[in-house]
């Protein structure tokens, strides 16, 4: 694509400026509108559908591997918040107050959840009792609000969508099992339904869940060559459980306390999604994820027989449990709606016109690479169902390309300053484990260690940025 030629006028190509690119396709698109309280976003009807499709995944996988959705209050006591530590500091920067109640001022000021820990633990302290009540095995879908001071509507917004798992287990290897496996869970949810290969691994100390014995994450590299956090698995151990008292009678006849994990993933993922795949005409959608997978647009639908073909075709597709829309509305040009339903980014469209239908053909066009591919309508439903899936897996092999080149062995750490800038993206490099390390590389380049990849690759036998004995290898980055 030649630099600066922009399809769409009210849309920045994504060379002159990446954010302003971003933030012109979300809104020209109408996923999102700002809300008149700075740094809450208004999800619009197209943008909470992508989330729909992101919750209807994950919902299903969670309920196969046995968990159950409930819910807790959006307020929390702040003597609840206070009885860890670690976790209240964590957050405390962020945190929002309420402090009255109509006229009234509270006897104890309430949190508006950032995350919900400490109600939930509450809670388990009253139910659990015995070892047969475990595992807890318990899922929440809402909101929290984390007091942001820069937002980006998406990746970070003062007010957030979300799920938060938080499970109790008997044992320290059934809770480690369960972290892992929601972490495998995400990793299908970002690479199966939205075709966005992540990198999967542990969390450093400095950079883990405030109070977690371990935080697992998987990490995407977006299209500007910087990492997004696409979501996190923690293992806490039993640090909560102690905190809040939540003990239960052991096989063994005394009191003990269970272990606890928690994971999230959030409407961040749309803004990944947005980063990985789209381009300067708009948004790039994956088949799996598309509210709409097919637009059927009927081509000089006045003359006989053409809309009653397009509806026909519509009919045929929709039976095969395909998402279609048929457009005949006929103040818009053919043209028009090829750019329109371009820039939402609906995968697949089909064109049907006089001459198509004596031909017994249709046109159909894949968003991604905009091709034309004639097809016959004789089988045009499977024809139609296979382009859907061979896009989704070429989207998928497409990114992960892009990753992959643009992903970097570090030869020197003097090296890497000078060219992190000129040469965005992912970058290997070999680590002692010491904090002083990680936080020497944030101070003077900008990036941090995004996690220590569970596929470890040994590069050196000593750490680059200090030179003491190496033993990690990690994945640095710049990041959202």
């Amino acid at each position: 694509m030649a630099k600066n030629k922009q399809f769409v006028k009210e849309i920045t190509p994504m060379e002159d400026d990446f954010s302003r690119w971003y933030t012109d396709v979300i809104i020209k698109n109408e996923l999102v509108d700002y809300s008149p309280v700075k740094g809450f976003m208004v999800i619009r009807p197209y943008g909470f559908a992508l989330w729909e499709k992101i919750q209807e995944y994950a919902d299903r996988r969670f309920k196969e591997t046995g968990h159950k959705n409930c819910y807790f209050p959006l307020l929390i006591p702040e003597s609840l918040l206070n009885k860890e530590k670690e976790h209240v500091e964590g957050f405390a920067p962020e945190v929002a107050w309420v402090t009255h109640g109509g006229n009234n001022e509270l006897g104890e000021r309430l949190c508006v959840r950032p995350t919900s820990e400490t109600i939930i633990c509450n809670m388990y302290s009253k139910w659990l009792n015995s070892y047969r009540d475990l595992p807890y095995l318990y899922n929440q879908w809402c909101s929290v609000v984390r007091w942001e001071k820069a937002t980006r509507p998406f990746l970070r917004t003062s007010e957030f969508l979300w799920q938060e798992g938080h499970t109790l287990h008997e044992t320290a290897e059934e809770a480690q099992t369960e972290t892992l496996q929601m972490l495998n869970i995400y990793k299908e949810v970002a690479e199966e339904l939205l075709a966005m290969p992540v990198v999967v691994g542990k969390k450093s100390e400095k950079e883990k869940f405030a109070g977690a014995y371990a935080t697992y994450t998987m990490e995407a590299l977006m299209h500007d060559g910087q990492a997004l956090q696409a979501g996190t698995s923690h293992n806490l151990g039993q640090h909560f459980t102690k905190a809040f008292d939540i003990t239960y009678l052991g096989r063994d006849g005394k009191q003990q306390y269970p272990y606890h994990t928690s994971w999230g993933i959030s409407t961040r993922l749309i803004g990944g999604l947005i980063m990985v795949h789209s381009d300067n005409r708009g948004l790039v959608l994956p088949p799996r994820v598309a509210p709409t997978q097919v637009v059927i647009i009927p081509i000089a639908q006045k003359k006989e027989g053409v809309l009653e073909k397009a509806n026909a075709l519509y009919d045929e597709i929709k039976a095969l449990g395909i998402r279609v829309e048929l457009d005949d509305d006929a103040s818009n040009s053919p043209g028009w709606k090829f750019n329109q339903y371009e820039m939402k980014g609906y995968p697949i469209r089909v064109e049907i016109g006089p001459k198509d239908i004596e031909n017994n053909q249709a046109i159909a066009v894949r968003r991604d690479k905009l091709e034309k591919e004639i097809v016959s309508l004789d089988d045009i439903g499977d024809t139609i169902k296979s382009l859907l899936e061979t896009m989704q897996v070429e989207m998928l092999e497409k990114a992960r390309a892009h990753r992959e080149a643009h992903t970097y062995y570090m030869d020197s750490y003097e090296n890497y300053k000078k060219e992190v800038t000129e040469k965005p993206g992912f970058t290997k490099a070999m680590w002692c484990g010491c904090k002083e390390c990680e936080e020497k590389l944030k101070e003077e380049t900008g990036a941090t260690i995004r996690c220590i990849p569970f596929e470890q690759e040994h590069l050196s036998d000593t750490c680059q940025f200090c030179g003491k004995e190496a033993k990690h290898m990690v994945y640095i980055a710049r990041a959202y």
